[in-house]
């Protein structure tokens, strides 16, 4: 795998052997950035089932100023610092090491675009968007791109939020939640 486009584009991306993660493939992730993009001018991400990390990287190599991941497994933790080291911009991340919930305790401020890819996609999405919009960590142009299996049917409306777009890509569904 590789960063798809912007300024750390065609650099590889190192992943996670085995099934606690299941990385985006390139061809889904461009088509997500060609979704919602697929270049931006600065924002911030949350990525909170970072994996490999590469959702976040490629939003920041098309223009975001800074991410922030979060991952629990101790593996895939370790491969998320070497994807940030292979940018070269190691100030514009920061990797939270711990579960979604705890992040969501910790993290302030608001952002821009935030990628929710849990493993239990359903209850687990709706359950973080309603924290993410009680702890006001949405921005006015909030974006938040959910990927799943084919098969989850998520609601039109969470919290503040409603469907902008889906597209089903291979066994994925994309879904991208706006205000």
């Amino acid at each position: 795998m590789k960063i798809v486009s912007g300024i750390y584009g065609g650099r590889p991306l190192k992943t996670l052997e085995g099934k606690t993660t299941r990385p985006t493939s390139d061809k889904v992730r461009g088509a997500i950035f060609n979704m919602i993009g697929p270049y931006f001018e600065g924002g911030r991400v949350l990525d909170l089932y970072a994996g490999s990390g590469g959702l976040s990287i490629e939003a920041v190599s098309r223009g975001m100023s800074s991410a922030v991941l979060v991952e629990r497994d101790r593996k895939a933790q370790a491969i998320v610092a070497e994807n940030i080291q292979m940018t070269k911009e190691v100030g514009k991340f920061e990797l939270l090491k711990m579960d979604a919930e705890r992040a969501l305790e910790q993290v302030s401020g608001e952002f821009d675009l935030i990628f929710l890819d849990p493993p239990y996609a359903k209850e687990q999405i709706v359950a973080d968007i309603e924290k993410m919009d009680e702890k006001e960590l949405f921005s006015e142009d909030v974006m938040v791109v959910c990927e799943t299996d084919k098969a989850v049917e998520l609601p039109e409306e969470i919290a503040c939020l409603g469907i902008w777009k889906e597209k089903i890509y291979g066994i994925s569904k994309v879904t991208v939640y706006v205000r």
